[in-house]
């Protein structure tokens, strides 16, 4: 038996390393694409749309991936959507060196990778749960957030440097290679990934979905828990969109990658204790006190136009976030049938990342229409809290830093006074099956 398990978390790891590279790839091109845009533009709203249409198919269509991941082989699933994802890169590139590219066609290329993405996460969350032992869960989710953390630790310094000595059309080529390397990776596992699926011959898609989405709404524990991961990505998605204009109006792009490599060292740092510390238990408080750390570094980000002190503040939120993530996953991963992973993770992963849809529509208008009018020279708040964080480009984005973290404060004590979160932790499934608002799981 354990030198099964053994076998297993080597799979795991074979897959985890192909998306390590993968992750670091998409850093590449998603930090390039946006200096772009916002050196094309000088408006913060150019940059919210690349981000938004990076990610809003693959929300959309996340339930499908979900369902797909339940019925076929996870690997085969990953190989689609790592070549589809590809293939959208491989357009904009087409088009830059041939045309004069429009913003308009980075929309179509990362909007077609991100179709592609659909298929791929789902099936990634799926076959992390098959290949893993429960006790490996924080352990797994760990080292999936050490790749996730490579995308913000190496690949905006490598970009920054990149941009200085060479073009973004080679960026594109680079990243293209990663998923190359991805795709190389899962076929290094020579036997299927096995896993139970349940008979779905006389099912179609639309009840597999509707099971996913029973699945997360009678278990009122994990829906509580999918509804504050909502406003946590809402309040990320701000960050996520305009801290590359708020830095870029006083400083450069290679200055902007070394503060997001620098500072994603705290998630590099926090998800390698993830992965070699085991956690069994606590992860609620483990929950509120990410949160907590979360708002409390989000806010400092505004306080200071200081780029040594925005490290410091950048590196403080980073290693909270992990934390927040671990949690919640283990929670839900603990509290859902192993067999209808797939299914569950597409209707979280919708529903969790609608707080990123709506940051992405509305960070933009917020930043050139409110905020920074208010904090601009003779603005409404020029007097008051210019005095304090300063006046100026880019002082509104910061101003909506220090409000949106605040926000993260109050949810981080709202969600420790939350007994339906305690309960995912207080009844975790086990061998012998149980009862948690009504869903039964093992």
């Amino acid at each position: 038996m354990e030198h099964t398990v053994q076998t297993s978390f080597r799979k795991f790891l074979v897959v985890w390393a192909g998306q390590l590279v993968s992750m670091i790839g998409i850093g590449l091109t998603a930090f390039s694409l946006g200096v772009y845009a916002f050196e094309k533009t000088n408006t913060a709203t150019s940059v919210a749309l690349i981000t938004l249409f990076t990610f809003l198919p693959s929300i959309l269509l996340r339930p499908i991936g979900g369902v797909l991941a339940d019925r076929f082989d996870p690997r085969t699933m990953m190989i689609i959507g790592d070549l589809g994802s590809a293939a959208g890169l491989i357009f904009i590139l087409a088009i830059m060196l041939t045309a004069d590219i429009q913003l308009w066609h980075i929309y179509v290329g990362v909007s077609c990778s991100s179709i592609f993405s659909a298929l791929q996460s789902p099936a990634y969350k799926a076959s992390a749960t098959d290949l893993l032992d429960k006790e490996q869960f924080s352990k797994g989710s760990g080292l999936v957030q050490l790749a996730e953390s490579a995308k913000f630790l190496f690949s905006p310094i490598i970009a920054g440097i990149l941009l200085s000595i060479t073009t973004i059309e080679v960026i594109l080529i680079i990243n293209t290679g990663t998923f190359l390397i991805a795709i190389l990776a899962v076929l290094i596992i020579r036997k299927n990934i096995k896993v139970e699926r349940e008979d779905k011959e006389e099912s179609n898609w639309m009840t597999d979905i509707q099971e996913g989405w029973k699945e997360v709404v009678t278990n009122k524990g994990v829906l509580l828990l999918v509804l504050i991961i909502s406003l946590v990505t809402f309040y990320l998605g701000f960050l996520e969109t305009l801290i590359g204009p708020m830095l870029l109006s006083f400083t450069d792009a290679k200055t902007l990658g070394t503060f997001q490599s620098v500072s994603a060292i705290g998630m590099l740092i926090s998800s390698l204790c993830i992965g070699i510390f085991t956690m069994t238990k606590k992860y609620a408080s483990v929950l509120v006190m990410g949160l907590i750390m979360c708002g409390l570094s989000f806010s400092l980000l505004g306080i200071s136009a200081n780029i040594y002190f925005i490290m410091i503040a950048g590196f403080l939120f980073l290693s909270s976030l992990p934390f927040v993530n671990m949690s919640a996953d283990v929670l839900v991963r603990k509290n859902i049938a192993n067999e209808k992973q797939g299914r569950v993770w597409g209707i979280i992963g919708i529903l969790s990342q609608l707080g990123f849809i709506f940051a992405y529509s509305l960070a933009g208008f917020l930043a050139d229409h409110v905020f920074n009018p208010l904090m601009q020279e003779g603005g409404v708040l020029a007097s008051s809290v210019g005095q304090i964080i300063g006046t100026g480009p880019g002082r509104g984005i910061a101003l909506l830093f220090i409000v949106v973290g605040l926000f993260v404060i109050l949810l981080a004590i709202v969600t420790s006074r939350s007994k339906l979160i305690k309960s995912l932790e207080e009844n975790p499934g086990s061998a012998t099956p149980s009862e948690v608002g009504g869903v039964t799981y093992d």
